[in-house]
């Protein structure tokens, strides 16, 4: 194992979206995984016999993450000791739990000098934790010092990703609200994969040759946490956005993994001079720093395709890592200005992925 590596641990390791974080960090070339954490079920196994029979995706664990003896992911006192060897320097939380339960529990790891980078909703509404798109709102990290300062913690932080639904379309209004066209209301009819459910998930019966119109929870983070993405610091706490407005329709759909999204959009002030322009401003758009060079940041975020009948999921997920959102169909809205569907991954930019990115700015920013 590279001893340059920063070594890290995985709350949820066993988990669906533990387990996506394990395969894409396999060859990362900043981070590596040297603790593994999960329910007390897990705890006490080594990782390859904990996983046996659940494992899911299609890519393995690296051997030596096999060997990792998992920890029970509730005994904080584990992963101070794994940070003493130089094992754990931070975590990333795939945990399922309640969201009063994960929330405690990972302000537990914070408090104890472990840095938490979530993926879970539990913090989404904390008024001074970052909710982070990197290439959208790379400048929320700035609220890290007062957090810690606030809550008397000294390495530990916590930061988190937003819901997997809203991937697909925050990057491209934010690319056209800064070429100048700000969004001021949205109507947002999304179609999400099976896999966005966790495993075992929602019931074959229940899916196949279906769709279920309801995802518990998610049309309210739909609406409101682009508000806080789209906010700014003011007084050691975030301010949320006035704007846009959104109406949501979230829809489970017979889909493993993508999720899409049908977009209509209103302008607040001016408007695009044509559909060739909006296309112009998606194509020029990077949101990081090329210098950066975080590793999984794509290298065109917003790709266009021109056909008639795309994106789709099985064709266009898995576009540049999977961290790309693909857009097609831009065409005149007859209620609002201008509609297209765009797509992205569920489970690698809407979660694991995009929870590797966030820590990839941190460190850049030099918080880790």
């Amino acid at each position: 194992m590279a001893q340059s590596k920063i070594p890290v641990g995985i709350l949820g390791a066993t988990g669906m979206v533990g387990q996506q974080y394990i395969t894409l960090l396999n060859d990362h070339p900043w981070f590596e995984v040297r603790y593994a954490a999960a329910s007390p079920r897990s705890a006490g196994k080594k990782y390859a016999e904990a996983v046996k029979g659940r494992w899911q995706l299609t890519k393995t664990y690296a051997p030596h993450v096999g060997d990792l003896m998992v920890e029970d992911a509730n005994d904080v006192s584990r992963a101070v000791a794994a940070f003493k060897k130089g094992e754990c320097s931070f975590v990333f939380s795939a945990l399922e739990m309640s969201k009063d339960e994960t929330k405690a529990l990972e302000e537990q790891y914070a408090a104890a000098g472990i840095p938490v980078i979530s993926n879970a909703s539990a913090h989404r509404w904390t008024e001074d934790v970052p909710v982070l798109i990197a290439e959208i709102n790379a400048d929320h990290t700035d609220i890290i010092p007062l957090q810690k300062k606030a809550r008397g913690w000294d390495r530990g932080f916590i930061a988190v990703k937003p819901n997997c639904s809203i991937q697909s379309y925050m990057k491209p209004i934010h690319a056209l609200a800064q070429a100048g066209y700000e969004a001021k209301r949205m109507f947002v009819n999304t179609m999400q994969a099976v896999s966005g459910a966790g495993y075992p998930g929602v019931p074959s019966l229940d899916m196949i040759d279906n769709i279920v119109p309801y995802i518990g929870g998610e049309e309210e983070k739909s609406e409101k946490e682009p508000l806080k993405i789209f906010g700014c610091i003011d007084g050691g706490i975030f301010k949320n956005a006035e704007f846009p407005l959104i109406s949501a329709h979230c829809n489970r759909v017979p889909v493993i993994d993508g999720h899409t999204a049908c977009v209509s959009l209103e302008f607040a002030g001016k408007k695009p001079s044509s559909m060739d322009e909006i296309k112009k401003i998606w194509a020029a758009y990077k949101g990081l720093p090329q210098e950066a060079g975080l590793p999984f940041a794509p290298k065109q975020p917003i790709i266009y395709r021109e056909e008639d009948n795309r994106p789709q999921p099985r064709k266009d997920r898995d576009t540049d890592k999977a961290m790309a959102v693909t857009i097609g169909r831009l065409r005149p809205c007859n209620i609002f200005d201008i509609r297209f569907v765009a797509l992205s991954h569920n489970t690698v930019r809407g979660a694991a992925g995009g929870g590797i990115l966030n820590a990839e700015l941190l460190k850049h920013k030099g918080y880790l």
